[in-house]
């Protein structure tokens, strides 16, 4: 943008010096030393913008907040570790939590997330089903999610 303006300014449409802007010190009145000022305003410009972003990038508004081991979300047994690696990667386990599926519509949605990316080893496929349908099932009872109360509110 700098380089557009200057150019424009001190070359003017016919191409020849024109003389520069008025407010530019005295040791930048000859073309080459102008040039050489704007193309180092250039490079700082882009140095500082770069410098924002990568600042900006590492710097996050929000605090952290503390991690809890993911396992711990999902009922233990064989499987647990296995769910994990393959649902938790794109899920948060009360995604999986809250579902009240059959046997055929676990083994359809464990088919659909593979082709969608999860990592489920062929040799693990009908264990995973199993572990989903019979900790998730249709007779199990319904999820009932952590409350937690808010500002000024108690919990029960």
């Amino acid at each position: 943008m700098f380089r557009e303006v200057s150019e424009n300014v001190v070359l003017g449409k016919s191409g020849s010096y024109q003389g520069t802007p008025s407010g530019v010190p005295q040791a930048l009145r000859d073309e080459t030393a102008f040039r050489r000022w704007i193309s180092m305003t250039n490079i700082l410009a882009t140095i500082l913008t770069v410098s924002f972003l990568l600042a900006g990038a590492l710097v996050s508004p929000f605090p952290a907040q503390a991690q809890k081991p993911a396992t711990a979300d999902l009922p233990p047994g064989t499987m647990q570790a296995k769910a994990t690696t393959a649902c938790l990667e794109c899920h948060e386990a009360r995604i999986i939590l809250q579902q009240r599926l059959s046997k055929a519509a676990w083994t359809k949605e464990v088919d659909k997330m593979t082709k969608w990316g999860a990592v489920v080893d062929p040799a693990d496929h009908d264990a995973l089903i199993d572990y989903l349908s019979s900790n998730f099932s249709p007779e199990k009872p319904a999820y009932e999610p952590q409350r937690t109360s808010g500002p000024g509110k108690t919990s029960k």
